[in-house]
């Protein structure tokens, strides 16, 4: 899966020269983070206008419609994860309201479907990260802040200064005893 500055979102296969799928075209907001969901099945958007689409892989035409797509952040949605079998989502970005962390379920209409938002991270989130065994989402911020989410409770547990500038990466050790945040600095 590609994804440009000029929007344009592409789908190619290991054995093939030419795509297989092209789900956006060029002239679109540009593409800021892209995920298979876990089956397979799924391939997820989100760009700098604060939209998340989602796509079933399997398409025949050579232009598909996403079957969801949805303004999550009022400036840009920087990034996003898949939760449970991906009929959960969890956006980070920018919102003038300062809601830069929401979850939401695909699986209701478009006017109910965020869950929950967090105030959080002035500025922005950045980068998001989910630990499904301990069903927490981390968040890096623009000021360098990280915010940890318990998604059942639906509240932050922990925020802390990890950085002086934006954090732009999150790692999480396959046994979610660890995590490693990257800055700009």
């Amino acid at each position: 899966l590609t994804g440009a500055q000029d929007g344009s979102v592409r789908m190619f296969e290991w054995t093939r020269p030419q795509q297989l799928v092209c789900f956006r075209q060029a002239g679109n907001a540009r593409v800021t983070r892209m995920y298979f969901n876990s089956q397979g099945n799924k391939c997820g958007v989100a760009d700098g206008e604060g939209f998340l689409s989602i796509w079933q892989v399997n398409q025949t035409t050579s232009n598909p419609k996403p079957y969801l797509s949805w303004q999550c952040h009022s400036k840009t949605t920087s990034d996003f994860a898949f939760i449970t079998s991906s009929s959960l989502v969890a956006t980070s970005g920018q919102s003038n309201d300062n809601r830069n962390v929401c979850l939401w379920d695909t699986l209701v209409s478009s006017s109910n479907s965020l869950i929950h938002a967090f105030t959080c991270h002035d500025h922005g989130a950045t980068v998001l990260q989910y630990a499904p065994k301990h069903q927490l989402l981390i968040s890096g911020g623009r000021k360098g802040y990280i915010c940890i989410f318990d998604i059942r409770q639906r509240q932050i547990l922990y925020t802390f200064q990890a950085h002086e500038s934006a954090v732009k990466a999150l790692a999480l050790d396959p046994s979610e005893d660890y995590f490693v945040t990257g800055s700009a600095e």
